[in-house]
């Protein structure tokens, strides 16, 4: 898939997913000057990203539980 169509299948910018590629998050290919992704890939790499917002949300929840500041 292209940068431009897994961008949008994230949800972001293509500059900053060119970043995500160019950090290791997601595996690619280059295909001359173009990078080329799998949709697995790509799939896993949200899916993933979804599991540790949800992680931090809850860590969130429980520091302010233990502050007092969220009645559960």
């Amino acid at each position: 898939m292209t940068t431009q169509s897994a961008a949008e299948m994230l949800g972001c910018s293509r500059p900053f997913l060119i970043r995500i590629l160019e950090e290791g998050k997601i595996p690619f290919t280059k295909v001359g000057r173009h990078r080329r992704i799998k949709v697995e890939d790509v799939i896993q790499y949200k899916k993933q990203m979804k599991a540790d917002q949800k992680t931090r949300l809850i860590e969130i929840m429980k520091g302010d539980e233990a502050s007092g500041l969220y009645d559960s």
